[in-house]
């Protein structure tokens, strides 16, 4: 990704907080040589066992050849807040026109290598974390305890995990005034 130099953003902690905030992700991959995007919503686990940069944890369907791309190197991206920015009026004026609109976003890249995991209890977890985390703003939370032990048994046989030890993170604070640090 191009980053000029006054929209870098190097603060790992604003950069894992949007991951965290805006946790749907795309996952960037080749298929036979050709990108694919799938898009998932991550988990983000500050992890110093897999590095400085922590990891991100998912899930996706068993029929989803993804999880097959096990060892590959991918991207992931995560977008937080954007939008479109028309030109300041006075500005305008002021340059006899020489304004341009533009837009404003943050954005940040994670590389790492796929990892396919199988592991039923791993996959519980995972799952339950997930679930825990969007339920909890809710007045009545939902948990996947709530459902029959059988039927929570045959989805994780639907599903494989997939997990991204964070290699590399760039990220991007593209706005009208220059990022923050």
């Amino acid at each position: 990704m191009y980053i000029a130099a006054r929209h870098r953003q190097d603060r790992i902690e604003a950069m894992h907080e949007l991951m965290a905030t805006h946790s749907l992700g795309m996952l960037v991959t080749l298929d036979e040589g050709l990108p694919d995007a799938d898009h998932l919503p991550f988990e983000f686990v500050a992890d110093d066992a897999h590095g400085p940069h922590g990891v991100l944890r998912a899930h996706v369907a068993r029929a989803n050849p993804v999880w097959r791309r096990d060892g590959q190197q991918v991207l992931v991206a995560f977008r937080g807040p954007a939008g479109y920015i028309t030109p300041d009026p006075v500005e305008k004026v002021e340059t006899q026109g020489r304004v341009v609109p533009t837009w404003n976003y943050h954005v940040v890249h994670v590389h790492g290598r796929l990892r396919a995991i199988e592991d039923p209890a791993w996959l519980l977890a995972q799952v339950a974390r997930q679930t825990d985390r969007q339920e909890s703003v809710l007045p009545q939370p939902w948990s996947v305890d709530d459902a029959p032990r059988a039927f929570i048994d045959g989805m994780l046989k639907a599903i494989v995990g997939i997990e991204i030890a964070i290699e590399r993170i760039e990220g991007k604070w593209k706005g009208s005034a220059p990022a923050a640090r």
